[in-house]
């Protein structure tokens, strides 16, 4: 397994310039707490479950893929998800290496009444964030807008979601945003150029034509 070497003070640099706005963004955040306490908590976990290493996101692309007809979806997901892992959780992260929020005096207060959640990385960019955009951005592109705009919803109450339980600095899911979007785009090109074969071919319909031919052949035996 290749090493990711650590950039020098990367973290320490992220820290000391988006500190403000990390500061202000996740107080802001918490009034959501204020608003609804533990059942606002307990929302904003279900939220977060959804982008736990990519398995809800990863299970809906390859669903999406399988079906004919929401091919370009699901490949586009697919490969959104892929490239955003690859470059934000096996590179990113490791080589930036900023420690989680709640390791700091400031935020360790907001995180001991949101549910304590720990996470075993470091945490710029955001990871759930990273996926639910590399996800949701083909749905927006490739779906009629007049509902495709709930996928960045989605993606923006993953984030959210985030800050809120303080296991991300606003700015982390902020990076996790631009990753995820260009992600997301990547994804949709890389449906849009597919071979046609890929589109064209429909296992359900072959799966009934084996039925078909099967059937036959026993009526044929009778």
């Amino acid at each position: 397994m290749i090493a990711i070497p650590v950039i020098p003070g990367a973290a320490d640099w992220i820290n000391a310039v988006f500190a403000g706005f990390d500061q202000s963004i996740t107080l802001f955040i918490h009034k959501l707490y204020v608003l609804g306490g533990d059942y606002m908590t307990l929302v904003m976990e279900i939220i977060s479950l959804l982008g736990k290493s990519g398995i809800f996101l990863i299970a809906l692309s390859l669903v999406l893929a399988f079906f004919h007809k929401t091919r370009r979806f699901g490949t586009a997901m697919c490969v959104g998800l892929f490239l955003g892992a690859l470059f934000v959780n096996i590179y990113l992260k490791v080589a930036i290496a900023r420690p989680r929020p709640y390791t700091m005096d400031f935020y360790k207060q907001l995180w001991l009444m949101v549910g304590q959640n720990v996470e075993s990385d470091f945490c710029f960019p955001s990871g759930h964030t990273n996926a639910a955009f590399a996800a949701m951005v083909p749905v927006f592109i490739l779906g009629k807008k007049r509902w495709s705009w709930l996928a960045l919803v989605f993606g923006v109450l993953m984030a959210v979601s985030r800050v809120y339980l303080v296991v991300h600095f606003p700015s982390d899911v902020v990076g996790g945003m631009i990753t995820g979007t260009i992600a997301g785009m990547l994804g949709t090109i890389a449906s849009l150029i597919a071979p046609r074969w890929w589109y064209r071919w429909n296992l359900l319909k072959r799966k009934n034509e084996d039925e078909e031919d099967e059937e036959a052949c026993l009526d044929s035996a009778d």
